[in-house]
């Protein structure tokens, strides 16, 4: 719907510019200035279309990220229930907890399109996640626990 609404949006400033081409001001400061202005406008709104297009999978296959295959160490991590995760780190955040109390690191992961995914580890993990760097790494569970296993950086 937003898409729709976005091309609608982005097709009117055009539609001022062909009535400034009309009205032959063009060449005046003012007819100038205001169709830089609805061109503005429209690359903007244009461009939010584009997103929402991107947004919701109808892109051709160039776009569309290709499956990666497993690699032997990858394999047996999944076979033995790790959790594999992989995209970008936007953040990292660490908590010290009370004495007997697990530390916590909350670690933010985006991929890019979608919305960034937040996650919940054991343990200090500034240093194996790197903020900004594009990441792959094994978690398991262990009685509620998250506790990173490997990390592979792109």
């Amino acid at each position: 719907m937003l898409l729709i609404i976005y091309s609608l949006l982005a097709l009117l400033p055009l539609l001022g510019i062909v009535w400034i081409l009309a009205q032959a001001s063009i060449t005046t400061v003012d007819g100038l200035f205001m169709s830089l202005i609805c061109l503005s406008i429209s690359g903007i709104l244009a461009a939010n279309a584009w997103f929402e297009y991107r947004k919701y999978g109808v892109t051709p296959a160039r776009y569309r990220p290709r499956p990666k295959a497993l690699s032997s160490s990858q394999a047996s991590l999944a076979a033995v229930g790790a959790l594999i995760e992989q995209g970008r780190v936007e953040d990292v955040v660490f908590f010290e907890s009370h004495i007997g109390q697990p530390n916590k690191s909350l670690v933010t992961l985006s991929d890019g399109g979608g919305a960034p995914r937040l996650l919940v580890l054991e343990g200090d993990v500034r240093n194996a996640l790197p903020v900004g760097k594009k990441v792959e790494f094994a978690s398991r569970e262990d009685g509620g626990r998250k506790i990173l296993l490997n990390v592979i950086y792109d």
